[in-house]
């Protein structure tokens, strides 16, 4: 059995992918999202993928069978948290912060969401990267900030306002395309914050 054979399928991948620099694959994966920002999921095929990222189509075939897959893994390379970090020595501050940091990238990241549509509700994988690269990881860093609040005697750890925090930040960026046809700006959060979060944990 020659060494090839032994190693199996998943080495043999494995070898060909190391081909590519991290940076080009990164290119790679910025020109998919960027072609379903712009044209839709349905829209977006590998073809046009290789001709934004100036490679050949089986270059992509190659790393990523099918569009299902490279999307995927493009969603999986953005699986940081933009809010992490944030941490002004109060839970109002943080929170303020917060809305200033998830106005940087709600435009982008709901038109991703948007774009994306309908195959979410028909492609389980895809719809789990998608909350692993935007949700999940600011999920987690706004509990953060909530625990450090209510570890600092800011607001008490069973205020029922608490589990409702996240959705009501994430929902608002969400929303305000469908209720006022715009994208929700650094203005708009901070004073939502103002006005509907802080007060619903007892501050100001």
């Amino acid at each position: 059995m020659t060494s090839q054979a032994a190693d199996g399928p998943e080495t043999a991948a494995a070898s060909r992918r190391s081909k590519i620099t991290p940076e080009r694959e990164q290119e790679f994966f910025d020109a998919v999202l960027e072609q379903i920002k712009e044209c839709g999921y349905e829209a977006v095929t590998m073809e046009g993928v290789a001709a934004s990222a100036r490679c050949s189509k089986s270059t992509l075939y190659r790393q990523w069978k099918t569009k299902p897959q490279l999307v995927v893994a493009a969603l999986r390379s953005r699986r940081t948290s933009r809010l992490a970090g944030i941490d002004t020595g109060s839970l109002a501050g943080d929170l303020r912060e917060a809305a200033r940091a998830t106005a940087r990238w709600a435009t982008t990241d709901t038109k991703l969401l948007q774009a994306l549509g309908h195959a979410l509700t028909l492609d389980e994988e895809l719809a789990g990267a998608l909350r692993e690269a935007l949700v999940d990881p600011e999920i987690a860093a706004l509990r953060a900030i909530l625990r450090r609040g209510v570890e600092r005697g800011e607001v008490a750890a069973d205020h029922p306002a608490l589990e409702y925090v996240p959705a009501q930040m994430f929902g608002v960026v969400r929303a305000r395309p469908v209720v006022d046809g715009q994208y929700a700006d650094q203005d708009y959060l901070v004073r939502f914050v103002e006005a509907a979060v802080l007060p619903a944990l007892g501050l100001t």
